[in-house]
């Protein structure tokens, strides 16, 4: 079976508006490497996840440990970050193949408010839900404090 793709048309006004961008779910073997990684970083801070966090899988550990997220160095969690954006391309024109989202130092992504709109959706592509849904107020205050 595929993996998950999910196109997003960035619609906010700004540098980004009009840019398309395709996200592709990371292989089983990585996203389970990347929220092993997540989840011992998590460990690290003291956190603790509830009984079954672990059995949900992304889920369970994304709505367990967002919070404690923010507690984590962020030297620790830029590789992290970084992978995410491994899972996305850029879409110049319809028809063409798809782009790198860097190019040496450039990036495509022009906006801080669309990183975070990247972020969420790869977060939801790959636990299969919302994460306003989850902490809508967590959302609302990632997008404001970019702003």
């Amino acid at each position: 079976m595929a993996r998950r793709t999910q196109t997003i048309t960035i619609s906010k006004e700004g540098r980004d508006k009009g840019k398309v961008f395709v996200l592709t779910e990371m292989s089983a073997d990585k996203s389970e490497r990347w929220a092993l990684r997540a989840l011992f970083l998590l460990g690290s801070t003291g956190a603790l996840l509830p009984d079954g966090a672990i059995d949900s899988g992304m889920a369970g550990i994304a709505a367990a440990g967002l919070q404690a997220l923010f507690k984590i160095p962020f030297d620790l969690v830029e590789p992290l970050l970084d992978e995410m954006f491994e899972c996305v391309q850029y879409q110049h024109n319809p028809g063409h193949p798809l782009q790198s989202l860097f190019k040496g130092d450039a990036c495509q992504i022009d906006e801080v408010t669309t990183r975070l709109q990247l972020r969420t959706a790869l977060l939801e592509l790959h636990t299969g839900f919302s994460l306003a849904a989850l902490h809508p107020t967590t959302e609302q205050s990632l997008q404001q404090s970019a702003a």
